[in-house]
């Protein structure tokens, strides 16, 4: 192996292992800064050039990204999700009713918007809810995070790697749709179940 081979290796394990972890002991970074240090440490020892990590972002699913995180914050302002969760605590009237929704109301957010914009805004609805109606908000944290991850799977436009997936390999919106929005609404379901 090389040294730039063993540096490379090196830099991802500890990319990775502050990824996982969530920050690096002394440095002032979340996830993010983390792995732009990284790819940045990769350039520096001539891992990848500077062109190769430029052709290697996928802008088209960056602009998707930055189109549906302001549709999540128009819907946001405007009420829309306050509203989801007024309704929610008009029509629960037992705690596997509310769970039920959050699951169904998550899940299909999730399918359409992106999943971690859903669990971002969901979450502090979810927490209010609870409290209005005096229950425990981590069963429904959890099935709402779940959920979030169930239903992102029907669509293209569900979470990133989805849309790496539907711009490399060119499969269509409803093709994708098609295959696995059965796979979603069984998760969702496990997640009602358990």
């Amino acid at each position: 192996m090389t040294w730039t081979g063993a540096g490379a290796l090196f830099i991802l394990v500890l990319t990775y292992a502050g990824v996982a972890v969530g920050r690096i002991p002394g440095l002032r970074l979340d996830r993010a800064g983390i792995a732009l240090l990284g790819g940045a440490f990769m350039i520096a020892i001539g891992a990848i050039s500077i062109e190769d990590a430029y052709k290697a972002i996928n802008f088209d699913t960056i602009t998707l990204l930055l189109g549906m995180m302001i549709v999540v914050a128009h819907l946001k302002v405007s009420g829309a999700f306050r509203a989801l969760g007024g309704f929610a605590i008009e029509h629960a009237h037992a705690p596997f009713m509310l769970l039920v929704m959050v699951t169904l109301l998550t899940g299909v957010l999730s399918a359409f918007l992106v999943n971690d914009a859903i669990c971002l805004v969901m979450a502090p609805i979810v927490v209010h809810v609870t409290r209005v109606i005096n229950r425990n908000p981590v069963p429904y944290l959890i099935a709402t995070c779940t959920a979030s991850n169930c239903g992102s799977v029907a669509t293209i436009t569900g979470n990133p790697q989805n849309m790496v997936i539907g711009a490399l390999s060119g499969i269509s919106y409803p093709a994708f749709t098609v295959a696995l929005a059965p796979v979603a609404l069984f998760g969702l379901l496990c997640v009602i179940v358990i």
